[in-house]
C-alpha cells in the first residue's frame, strides 16, 4: 500500500461496460473508477505475446493478497554495507544521511552521487529511503540548502527527515508533494505537536522518545476526534438563502502517521533541547555533532556535600532502548513505524537488530497456533485508552506477544548499557540509568568469586564458551579494563564454571572477587550475521501475487501484484487446450510460477481465473513467470516522480544590499502585511534589557534596578501569581516613563508538556500575566489570543522559521536559537526584519533538558512523582563533572529536570553590531545567583547599553565566559578535553 503522504495523479478515463458491483479503486483526491477500465486503459488486457504493465497509482483493497499491515520497520545505514544488511533482514525502509544537514555527522554518510544507485538499489528490493535532514540550517546555508533538497527530491527518495521549521516550508515551496516526516528533533510529545507538523506539512511525525504508550495512545485518541462539528448560524446568504444552525460536518483530516525510535542508544535529554556540547565543547547536537557529554560520569552534590553513590556515577547514561517486550502494545496503538537507531553502528548491528525486529513483528501478524486467538494487528483498538493515566500498560498474555530470550541475547551481544523498555511502560527513575557504566558490555555472565593464577571461578548466567570474548568489570569503566578470549569453559561440582585464557592474555592480577564478567563477542553470531548480507543474490525476499486468466482456444493471461502496488501482465503466445491428463491447478501453477530464486520475490498468493481441465506448456509459463518478473523489477527500480517546481529565474542586487535567495524572497510581502512598528520600525528605538528570573527574591531585585519587562520561569507555577501582583504593585499597572511598548511581566510554561499536564497550563494561565513565553506547539494552542512571544526552544535558526512563527502563528517575536554564533546572528538580523527577534545576551545555558529525574533517581527510593517524596524541594543539588565544574540541578513542574551550566556566558562583544544591525530587545537570564549578584550583574549591562563600558570590560569584570552560539567555545582547551576526553 502507498505510504501516507505520498501524492498519486493519474488521469480521468470514460467507464465503458462496467458493472455497479465491479471492484473500483480510490485515487488520492477521492475520485474512483472501477478496476476494469483502469486495467484497459492504462495497460491494455491485449493477446499475443507482448507484455503490458504499470506502476499502480492508487489504493486498493489489500484483503485479497495482503497479510494485515504491520508498522513499518525503519533501520538506519550509515553506509553501503548497512543499507544491505538492513534490506536483507528485512527492512521496509531505512534511513540514511548525506555529508551535510544530518544529525549524525560523524558517520560515513552517503554522498548526492550515491542517490540514484542506493534508491534503484532500495525500490527494487521493495524497501523505503528517507533522507535525514535532521539539523537546523542557518540563514547563509538555504541557498545550499535548497540545491541539496533538489537533488534529493529529483533522486525519487522517499522523504526527508526534517527538524527545521524553516526547511520544512523551504521543501514545501520548492514542491507540494514531496514527503516530509517531522523529526524527533521537533520535540513532539502531544497532540498539538502532531498538528503542529501537519501545518508545516509533514506526512508522518517521529514522536519523542520520552512519550508512553499511554501518551501515544492519547495522540492517537485526540488525533481521531469528532466525525462531525457543529457550525455557528451563518447569515443570509445573497438570493435569499435562509441562514442555518445545522450542523455542517467538517471534514476531519485522517490521522498524521506516528513513529516511533524502538530500539537503540538513548538520548538523556529531549531530542532539539540538548545544548551540551554546544555550551561545554563549541559542537552542537542540533548540528550533527553531539559530543555524548550524557556518558560522562558526574558526582551528585546535594546541599554543598557530595552523595556517597558507590560506583553509581554515571548519572546521566540512560541504559539502551529495546520495545521487544511492548511490541504488542506498540502495534496495538497504531504506531505506523518502528525506528532503530543505529547510524554510528556496524552493519552486523544494523543485521542484528533487524531481523530480530522483523521476526517478532510477522509472529504478531500471525495466528496463535496454541490458542488460534488472532495477531496483534487484528486485535489492535481492542484495549482502551485511559488517557488519565500515565502508567504502564497492561502486559502482553498471548504467548505470540511474549519476547524470546534468544532474541534477547542477541539484542544484548549487538550492542548494549543494559536493555530497557525506556519510558514506554512510564516513568521508573530507578529503572532507567543504572549509572554504574556508559559504554557497551553485552550479556552478562555473573561474578567472579574466585581468582587463580591462569582462570576465574564464577557461576554462569549466561552462555559462555571457548572463543568468546569477555571483559572485567571492576566498577570503573573509565579505566583500562582486563579482558580476552576465553581458552576453556570447565563446569565444576558445587554448580561453579571455571573460566580460563590463553597465557598472557589476561592479568589475573588486576581482577578480584566481586568483578563482573561480562560476554562482548560471540565470534559465531558475527560469521552468521556477516553471511545474512554479503553477496548478491536476495536472501530477504517480498510476496509477489499472482492471477491466471484464460478459456479454451485463447491466451493465458498472468497477471503479477507486489505489495508496493506495481502490476504487470504478460499474455502467452500458444493458447490454452483441454488437458488429456495433468490440467492446470492452482498446486501446478504454484510449483511453475514459484521458481523465484535470485529474485526478489517469493510467492505469495495465487488466483485462477481458468476454465477447468486446461492446460498450457511449462515452458511458456516459465516464459510468463520470468517476463512479469522482469517488468515487476523494472517498475519498482524506476525512482518516484515527485513534483519539482522550476527554480526562479536570478535577480541581481547591489553588493550594499543585504544577500536575498528565493527561499528569503518571499519574507518582503509577510514583511509588509505585518505592523511596521512591531517589524521595521524599531531602529530608532531604544534598546531593551529584559530579564528572566526564577525566583521571587531575583524578581524584587530587577524591579528595584528599574527593569521595565521580566519574564518568569519558576519551578513552581502556583508562585505566578504572587509575582504578577508584585510586578503590578510595583509599577502601579503602569509602565514607567520610556518603558518600550511590550513591558511588563511575562511567565514562562515548563518547556516540554505531555497529554495529561493541562493543569499545569491553566495554573500558568490563571496568574493573569502580561505575556506568555511559548516553549512548544502547545503553548501556541493553549496561549492564543493572548501575547506571546517565542523562547528559544522553538529553534529559530533562519528567516524562514522566524516567519513562520511571526506571521503564521502571530507571536512578538522570537527568540534566537542558542545554536546560532554572532556571525550567523548578524546573517539572520539582515535577512529579516530586527524587530522580529530577541537575543540572549546572558545566561547559563540550559545542558541537558530530562524528562530523568535525577533526584528522584538517586535522592529517593522511588520511581516518579507519585513515590519519591520531592527531594527537589528539599535539597539543592549539582553536578560536578571531570573538571570540578558544579552544574545546577533544576526540576519544573512537570518533574523534569535541567542541568545549568556553572558558568555563566555572554555575548556582550557583539552587542554594538547587532544594535547597528537593527536589534533592540537583549536578554539576561539568571539562575541561583542572589539578589545582589542580579543588581551586579543588570548594572553592568545597562552601563554596556548606555555605552559605558566595553563588552570584553563586562565579561572579564564579571568573569564570564565570551560566547554567543558556538563562538569562541571551550573545546580547544585542556579544560574541555577534560570533559570530553573520547571526543575526536
Amino acid at each position: 500500500m502507498p505510504r501516507a503522504g505520498r501524492r498519486h495523479k493519474a488521469e480521468g478515463a470514460g467507464s465503458t461496460g462496467a458493472t455497479a458491483d465491479a471492484p473500483r479503486v480510490r485515487f488520492a483526491g477521492g475520485r474512483t473508477t472501477h478496476l476494469g477500465d483502469l486495467l484497459r486503459w492504462s495497460t491494455g488486457i491485449l493477446p499475443g505475446r507482448g507484455v503490458s504493465c504499470y506502476r499502480a497509482g492508487l489504493v486498493t483493497d489489500p484483503a485479497a493478497h495482503r497479510t494485515p499491515r504491520l508498522p513499518e520497520l525503519l533501520a538506519p545505514a550509515g553506509d553501503w554495507d548497512c543499507a544491505r544488511a538492513a534490506v536483507e533482514n528485512g527492512a521496509d525502509a531505512i534511513y540514511f544521511g548525506l555529508d551535510r544537514f544530518n544529525a549524525r555527522m560523524r558517520a560515513r554518510n552517503f554522498t548526492e552521487a550515491d542517490l540514484p544507485a542506493l534508491m534503484e538499489f532500495l525500490h527494487r528490493r521493495g524497501v523505503r529511503g528517507y533522507v535525514t535532514f535532521n539539523t537546523l540550517v542557518f540563514t547563509e546555508e538555504l541557498a545550499g540548502a535548497e540545491d541539496y533538497l533538489r537533488a534529493v527530491i529529483a533522486a525519487g527518495v522517499d522523504a526527508a527527515i526534517v527538524q527545521d521549521v524553516g526547511i520544512c516550508r523551504l521543501i514545501r515551496r520548492i514542491s507540494p508533494d514531496f514527503p516530509i516526516h517531522g523529526s524527533t528533533q521537533l520535540t513532539v510529545t502531544s497532540p498539538a505537536g502532531v498538528e503542529f507538523a501537519r501545518s508545516l506539512g509533514c506526512g508522518l511525525v517521529v514522536l519523542a522518545r520520552e512519550n508512553s504508550i499511554r501518551e501515544i495512545e492519547a495522540i492517537q485518541a485526540a488525533q481521531r476526534g469528532p466525525a462531525t462539528r457543529g457550525s455557528p448560524a451563518m447569515p443570509a446568504m445573497p438570493g435569499g438563502d435562509v441562514a442555518t444552525t445545522t450542523p455542517i460536518p467538517i471534514p476531519i483530516p485522517e490521522p498524521l502517521p506516528l513513529e516511533v525510535f524502538v530500539h537503540g542508544a538513548l538520548c538523556v535529554a529531549y531530542s532539539g533541547q540538548c545544548l551540551t556540547s554546544e555550551s561545554l565543547g563549541g559542537r552542537s547536537a542540533n548540528r550533527g555533532e553531539c559530543a555524548q557529554a550524557c556518558r560522562m560520569p558526574y558526582e551528585l552534590v546535594s546541599d554543598g556535600k557530595t552523595v556517597d553513590l558507590g560506583d553509581r556515577r554515571y548519572l546521566l547514561s540512560p541504559q539502551d532502548l529495546s520495545g521487544l517486550e511492548v511490541l504488542p502494545d506498540l502495534v496495538r496503538a497504531g504506531v505506523a513505524s518502528l525506528k532503530i537507531e543505529g547510524r554510528l553502528k556496524s552493519p552486523e548491528y544494523v543485521a542484528s537488530i533487524t531481523r530480530v525486529y522483523r521476526k517478532a513483528l510477522d509472529r504478531l501478524a500471525r495466528p496463535d497456533p496454541a490458542t488460534g486467538e488472532p495477531g496483534a494487528i487484528a486485535a489492535a483498538g481492542t484495549r482502551p485508552t485511559d488517557a488519565a493515566s500515565p502508567s504502564a500498560p497492561a502486559p502482553a498474555t498471548r504467548p505470540a506477544d511474549r519476547a524470546d530470550p534468544a532474541d534477547r541475547y542477541e539484542l544484548e551481544m549487538a550492542f548494549s548499557r543494559g536493555l530497557h523498555t525506556g519510558w514506554f511502560r512510564g516513568i521508573d527513575n530507578q529503572a532507567l540509568a543504572h549509572a554504574r557504566f556508559g559504554k557497551k558490555r553485552g550479556v552478562y555472565l555473573g561474578e567472579v568469586s574466585a581468582v587463580g593464577p591462569d582462570a576465574v571461578r564464577l557461576r554462569l548466567e549466561g552462555p559462555l564458551k571457548p572463543g568468546d570474548g569477555v571483559g572485567f568489570d571492576a566498577g570503573r569503566p573509565d579505566l583500562p579494563e582486563e579482558g580476552g578470549r576465553v581458552y576453556g569453559v570447565r563446569p565444576l561440582r558445587d554448580g561453579m564454571v571455571e573460566v580460563s585464557f590463553g597465557g598472557g592474555a589476561v592479568d589475573f592480577r588486576r581482577i578480584e572477587p566481586g568483578h563482573r564478567l561480562w560476554k562482548t563477542d560471540d565470534p559465531g553470531l558475527g560469521r552468521d550475521l556477516r553471511k545474512s548480507f554479503e553477496g548478491e543474490v536476495p536472501r530477504h525476499t517480498r510476496p509477489l501475487h499472482v492471477e491466471v486468466h484464460g478459456v479454451s482456444g485463447g491466451p493465458l493471461t498472468l497477471i503479477a501484484r507486489d505489495d508496493e502496488g506495481h502490476v504487470a501482465q504478460a499474455a502467452s503466445a500458444m493458447p490454452l487446450v483441454p488437458a488429456e491428463k495433468r490440467p492446470l491447478t492452482p498446486e501446478s501453477l504454484g510449483q511453475s510460477l514459484g521458481r523465484l530464486g535470485g529474485t526478489p520475490f517469493h510467492l505469495g498468493t495465487v488466483g485462477m481465473r481458468l476454465e477447468a481441465g486446461l492446460i498450457l506448456p511449462v515452458s511458456e509459463l516459465n516464459r510468463l513467470r520470468r517476463d512479469v518478473v522482469a517488468h515487476v523489477e523494472a517498475l519498482r527500480a524506476a525512482p518516484r516522480r515527485w513534483t519539482l517546481l522550476p527554480e526562479p529565474a536570478a535577480t541581481g542586487s547591489a553588493p550594499s544590499e543585504p544577500v536575498r535567495t528565493e527561499t528569503t524572497a518571499g519574507l518582503a510581502d509577510t514583511v509588509d502585511a505585518i505592523d511596521a512598528e512591531r517589524t521595521i520600525g524599531t531602529l530608532d528605538t531604544t534598546p531593551e534589557l529584559i530579564v528572566l528570573v526564577r525566583s521571587i527574591g531575583q524578581l524584587e531585585a530587577a524591579l528595584r534596578c528599574g527593569v521595565a519587562t521580566v519574564y518568569c520561569d519558576f519551578e513552581d507555577p502556583k508562585k505566578y501569581r504572587e509575582a504578577v501582583a508584585i510586578f503590578h504593585t510595583a509599577r502601579g499597572c503602569t509602565a514607567p516613563p520610556g518603558a518600550p511598548a511590550g513591558s511588563g511581566i511575562w511567565v514562562a510554561p515548563p518547556r516540554i508538556f505531555k497529554p495529561g499536564e493541562d493543569w499545569i497550563l491553566r495554573q500558568v494561565l490563571s496568574s493573569n500575566a502580561d505575556g506568555y513565553l511559548v516553549r512548544n506547539p502547545e503553548h501556541l494552542r493553549c496561549f492564543a489570543g493572548k501575547r506571546r512571544r517565542g523562547d528559544f526552544s522553538l529553534n529559530v535558526a533562519n528567516p524562514l522559521s522566524a516567519e513562520w512563527f511571526i506571521a503564521h502563528e502571530g507571536l512578538e517575536r522570537v527568540t534566537v536559537s542558542y545554536d546560532l554564533n554572532a556571525g550567523q546572528v548578524a546573517s539572520l538580523l539582515r535577512a529579516a526584519p530586527p524587530g522580529w527577534f530577541e537575543l540572549t545576551l546572558h545566561q547559563h545555558m540550559p545542558l541537558f533538558h530530562m524528562e530523568h529525574c535525577v533526584f528522584c533517581a538517586f535522592l529517593s527510593k522511588g520511581t516518579d512523582y507519585t513515590n519519591c517524596g520531592r527531594p527537589c524541594d528539599k535539597h539543592v543539588v549539582t553536578l560536578r563533572d571531570r573538571t570540578g565544574a558544579e552544574h545546577p540541578l533544576k526540576a519544573d513542574s512537570g518533574c523534569r529536570n535541567t542541568v545549568f551550566n556553572a558558568k555563566a556566558q555572554t555575548g556582550a562583544e557583539s552587542l554594538g553590531r547587532f544594535v547597528e544591525l537593527g536589534a533592540r530587545a537583549f536578554r539576561v537570564e539568571f539562575v541561583d545567583e542572589t539578589p545582589d549578584q542580579v543588581a551586579t550583574v543588570l548594572g553592568r549591562y545597562r552601563a554596556l547599553l548606555r555605552g559605558e563600558i566595553t563588552g570584553q570590560a563586562l565579561w572579564q569584570e564579571l568573569k564570564l565566559s565570551s560566547q554567543l552560539g558556538v563562538t569562541r567555545g571551550q573545546f580547544e582547551t585542556n579544560e574541555a578535553r577534560k570533559v570530553f576526553p573520547r571526543a575526536p
